[in-house]
């Protein structure tokens, strides 16, 4: 399955995603994050360049865990940015629209998951297990 973004979506990702793995908000405030997430976040990035193929439901439960992560800082850094100096302000409007379009793909990517799931259940009549997330194979 390919999963497609606009360039407004890829920026904002690709910023987010490299301050979530500096650890450091714009705000002084530092992102604590689990190895695991981290890694995720830390294969996403690579990729951020155009859209993903993805074939396993395995790979995007990755990807989503990273865009979460990403999604979750970049709404953080926005209220953090609104609170320090106004709702209006430039940098309050710009952190906006980097979580806007981060919570776009997100949710993009929850309805994937949602689909590929229900695609695994109809052709094996259960529910994804671990082996299934890795091994069912989803063409483009």
């Amino acid at each position: 399955m390919i999963l497609h973004f606009s360039y407004e979506e890829l920026t904002a990702l690709r910023a987010g995603a490299e301050v979530y793995l500096e650890g450091e908000t714009a705000s002084g405030g530092s992102v604590m994050a689990p190895p695991r997430v981290r890694g995720h976040v830390q294969a996403l990035l690579p990729h951020l360049h155009g859209d993903m193929s993805l074939s396993t439901l395995g790979e995007l439960r990755g990807v989503q865990s990273a865009v979460r992560a990403v999604v979750e800082m970049l709404r953080a850094e926005m209220e953090s940015v609104v609170v320090v100096t106004h709702a209006a302000d430039e940098g309050a409007v710009a952190a906006y629209f980097d979580f806007a379009h981060a919570f776009t793909v997100a949710h993009r990517i929850d309805e994937m998951v949602s689909e590929m799931t229900a695609m695994i259940e109809l052709v094996t009549g259960e529910a994804p297990t671990h082996l299934t997330e890795r091994t069912f194979q989803f063409p483009d």
